[in-house]
Formats: structure tokens, C-alpha cells, sequence
């Protein structure tokens, strides 16, 4: 009887909330053999050593959950952004054709400038207006030009028990301060982490490959206020919230005022069942309070 060789994936940036979420499903499953690196490991600044690199690991799967996500300070820090958001991933995407390695391949609803009224589809124009933006949509086209075959996955206010997010920042704040002024005029879909690190083992397991750009975010949108406001009412807080408009708080980067993006194509390719944003919150806060104690 033939021995079934698992496949092996290489998940880039498994310190990162996406990455954390993935190495922990990873892990479970006996379908794969699962090789974890992050910035200590595979340092993507070195974009020389790349390619010799993922070669020695030899992988039939790369995820590449890694970024430069600082949005504020990528202003300043443009060359150092690009040569993550950007070069590294084009090293990817080469070697992935090379080799003919499936590539997976996170990026932003920051590629688009936010003035849409309607839910952003995959083939709509990018035009970032912000260094982080505009490295991550340099990085999506590197990998279409180099490697056809690979798999984009854009996402949105991404949340998780793990890392720095939004939530987080707000049960900290929330407990220790008697009122906060929130942002009220950007509306996106919040993303549950564990919810698209599902998304992406289901993709793996589904035994089809079909190629191109694809959305996920959780189901429904709001402002970052009416978000703080269901964390707060989930969590019991008795924090006053403020909303304000963008212009209250001066960051070095622009965003979007909307980020929502349609999720259809993913779902009738894959098959994606996409939880909405409520159900999500409940669930990360749940696991978070069980982590905690608190």
C-alpha cells in the first residue's frame, strides 16, 4: 500500500494575530506537516536570502501572513515597508512558480481609497492613499506579474485574542478611563482572525485551486464607534463613548472612510460560510476572557 505524504506548509509570520490563529489550527490537524516561521527566523528584510531559503523547506503550501503594518509610521518609513509589503512577497511569488508551490498571500482593504458607497469587488481600481496602502498594492501586483497562479486574500480590521487590535485597546481603555472620543465616520467589516485563518485551512482542504484576488471580512459593517459601543455592551464597561469625526485626531496617515468589501466571490468558488461581525466579537471576547481570567 502507497504511504500518503502530507504537504507541507510554510506559515510566514506565526507571531502575528492571523499568524497566531493559523499556527493554532495548523497544529491540530494531522493533514498537514506545518513549518512556523516568523521575523527572528525568516527575516524579510533580507530579501537575498529569501528564496534559498524557502527552498530549504521545500513546501507544496506558503501562507504568508506577514507584514509591515504600522500604518502611521510607514510614512516615514517608506523603504522599509515597501521592501516587506512589496520585494519580500515578490521573492515569494517567484520561488512559489519556480517551484510550483501554492501561494497564499495576505493584503488590505487599504489598497482602495475609501470612497465608494457600495462593497468593494475584487477587480475594482486600487488607489491607496497611504504609504502602507500603496506598499501592499505594489505587493499584490508583484505577485500577479510574477507567479499567476497564486492566491491573494484581502481582509479588513483585523481583531484576535492575540497581538495588538482595536478590541483590545478598548477593553484596556475602556477599564481604566471614565470616557473615550471614537471615530465615527470610517465604516468597515471587522475580521474575526480565527475566522479567516478558517477561511484559509478550508481553502487548503478543499482540493481545488482556482487563482486571483479574493475578499474576506466578517458579515455586516459599522463605524469604529458602533463597534467600541458592542464591545463595550458585551463586556458591560461603564465608559462613556464619544463619537467624533476623523479630523479630531491628527495620525500621520490618512484612512479610508470605507473599507467594506464583497465577499461573493469567495464564497461560491470555496464554499466560505462567513460568520457576521457580531456573532465574531462574542466569540473572540469569549476566548480572550477565558485566556485572561477576566
Amino acid at each position: 500500500m502507497e504511504e500518503f505524504i502530507k504537504p507541507t506548509v510554510l506559515l510566514i509570520g506565526s507571531k502575528g494575530q492571523l499568524g497566531s490563529e493559523l499556527k493554532a489550527l495548523l497544529a491540530e490537524s494531522d493533514k498537514y506537516n506545518s513549518i512556523y516561521v516568523d521575523r527572528t527566523l525568516f527575516p524579510l528584510e533580507e530579501l537575498e536570502h529569501i528564496q534559498e531559503r524557502l527552498s530549504r523547506f521545500s513546501p507544496q503550501f506558503i501562507i504568508n501572513a506577514a507584514a509591515y503594518t504600522a500604518v502611521d509610521k510607514a510614512e516615514e518609513e517608506f523603504e522599509l515597508a515597501n521592501l516587506i509589503n512589496h520585494l519580500a512577497v515578490k521573492e515569494m511569488a517567484i520561488y512559489a512558480e519556480r517551484a510550483s508551490c501554492h501561494l497564499i498571500s495576505i493584503s488590505t482593504d487599504y489598497v482602495f481609497d475609501g470612497h465608494n458607497t457600495s462593497p468593494w469587488k475584487e477587480d475594482d481600481p486600487v488607489n491607496p492613499i497611504n504609504v502602507y496602502g500603496k506598499t501592499k498594492a505594489l505587493g499584490e501586483m508583484a505577485i500577479m506579474q510574477e507567479n499567476p497562479n497564486a492566491i491573494i486574500l484581502r481582509t479588513s480590521w483585523v481583531y484576535s485574542s492575540y497581538g495588538s487590535n482595536f478590541v483590545k485597546t478598548m477593553l484596556r481603555l475602556m477599564a481604566s478611563k471614565e470616557e473615550l472620543s471614537i471615530v465615527d465616520d470610517q465604516v468597515g467589516s471587522p475580521t474575526y482572525a480565527k475566522d479567516l485563518a478558517l477561511c484559509i485551512i478550508s481553502m487548503l482542504d478543499s482540493k481545488i485551486w482556482v487563482p486571483g484576488i479574493y475578499h474576506y471580512a466578517n458579515e455586516g459593517h459599522l463605524s469604529w464607534f458602533n463597534f467600541a459601543a458592542a464591545i463595550k455592551e458585551e463586556i458591560k464597561f461603564d465608559c462613556m463613548l464619544k463619537p467624533v469625526p476623523s479630523s479630531a485626531y491628527e495620525t500621520a496617515a490618512e484612512r479610508p472612510k470605507y473599507s467594506v468589501l464583497d465577499k461573493s466571490k469567495i464564497k461560491s468558488t470555496f464554499g466560505i460560510q462567513i460568520p457576521h461581525w457580531e456573532t465574531s466579537l462574542k466569540n473572540m471576547l469569549a476566548d480572550w476572557t477565558s485566556k485572561t481570567g477576566l
